[in-house]
Formats: C-alpha cells, sequence, structure tokens
C-alpha cells in the first residue's frame, strides 16, 4: 500500500519544463500576465514554475519589514522591488527572488524601469526555501551579478556574498554589516505568539540598541 499522505505537512507546488526556448519564455509571461503569484526560475531551456506556500510569504514579509525598519533608522533611501524578475536575455537566464533590494545603488536606479545588464542587479535578494529547487538559483544569481543573498530556511538565516563568480557563506551583510544575522530568526518565530507588527516593533527596539552603542 502507498503511504498516507500527512495532511499537516503543506507541499509547494513546482512545476519543471525543459527544451523551453527564450522566445517560449517570453511569450508564457506574457500570457500569465503580470499579476500572478507564481515565482519563476530560467536556466538556458529549462523553466521552473512554484507557488509559494503562506510560511513562504509569511516569512518573506518579515523580513522585507525588517529591512524596512533598518534603512528608516539609518535613515538611508532603499528601493524595494519584490519579486522583480531578473532577466539576461544574453546569458539565456532569468529568476524572481521572493523579494529584492536596492541599496547602495539605489539612487542610480530611483524611478527607472530596470534593464539588465544596463542597470545593475538589486544590491541585495532574498530567498524564504521551503522545497527544493531543481536549478541551481545560486549560478543564475552569480550570473547576473547579485552581490548578496539571503536565504531563510528551516529557522535559519543564511547569508551569501557573490565572491568572483560563486557565494561564499558569511557572518555579517555587506549592506548592514552590524545586522546581528543570528537573532533575525528569532523575531520571525516570536510573530507566531505574538503578532507580526509586535515582532516588528521589538526588532525596531533591537535595532535602535545597536545603532545606539556604536554611536
Amino acid at each position: 500500500m502507498a503511504p498516507t499522505p500527512n495532511p499537516q505537512i503543506a507541499v509547494e507546488r513546482l512545476v519543471v519544463l525543459e527544451g523551453v526556448s527564450w522566445q517560449t519564455f517570453k511569450a508564457l509571461l506574457a500570457d500569465i500576465g503580470g499579476s500572478r503569484v507564481s515565482r519563476v526560475a530560467y536556466d538556458r531551456g529549462v523553466l521552473e514554475i512554484r507557488m509559494p506556500l503562506t510560511e513562504h510569504e509569511e516569512s518573506k514579509r518579515l523580513i522585507e519589514s525588517f529591512i524596512e525598519v533598518i534603512v528608516d533608522e539609518l535613515e538611508i533611501e532603499a528601493r524595494s522591488l519584490g519579486a522583480l524578475l531578473l532577466k539576461r536575455e544574453d546569458l539565456t537566464r532569468a529568476i524572481e527572488p521572493d523579494s529584492c533590494f536596492y541599496i547602495q545603488n539605489e539612487s542610480r536606479v530611483r524611478g527607472k524601469k530596470i534593464q539588465l545588464p544596463d542597470d545593475p542587479p538589486p544590491d541585495l535578494a532574498i530567498e524564504a526555501d521551503y522545497t527544493s529547487s531543481s536549478l541551481d538559483k545560486f549560478n543564475i544569481y552569480a550570473s547576473i551579478g547579485v552581490p548578496e543573498l539571503w536565504r531563510y530556511r528551516q529557522q535559519t538565516l543564511e547569508v551569501y556574498q557573490l565572491v568572483g563568480e560563486n557565494y561564499e557563506r558569511s557572518q555579517t551583510s555587506i549592506a548592514f554589516p552590524f545586522l546581528p544575522i543570528a537573532e533575525v530568526p528569532t523575531f520571525i518565530e516570536q510573530s507566531k505568539t505574538t503578532g507580526q507588527r509586535a515582532a516588528v516593533r521589538l526588532f525596531r527596539q533591537r535595532i535602535q540598541g545597536i545603532l545606539q552603542n556604536a554611536s
């Protein structure tokens, strides 16, 4: 007998298509439209379409809120572009992060429609992994030149910095070197009992304390 599926375990829906040309990929995106909730990744003929889970979206949105807290406390600008499709026809690669930010390069792209490679890639991309990908997303991000990648999975925030052509795990963020990376998941978990906005307020207090001690 086949094992009975556990209804308590949520499974992210994933579709992988092979032999998809770049022209077909663009046509599919045009047909689907910009209001879809799915995320896509494309690597030289292989197309992955993923439907994020609620847990996926919740942790991603909290991390976005935490970044907004940091830039507000630093009184700097940042441009949040969510799941911006990062595509390079010359590389036949494309990917939609769960979220992305322009921070160091915000002034260069302020108010612009992003066109890679004429414009710089986002300074920071975020992935909330709940399902293993069929594609090597790190290679896609590296080829596009995203300097910093955050991956949240299994209640851990992993930070990667692009060194040469590959990502290396780091204990610090390029954009926010003072940020205690290991503490971020604690605030995400805290939101499950205190509420999201309460967790964001606690995170703000923590950042304010760090910045005051550094001044």
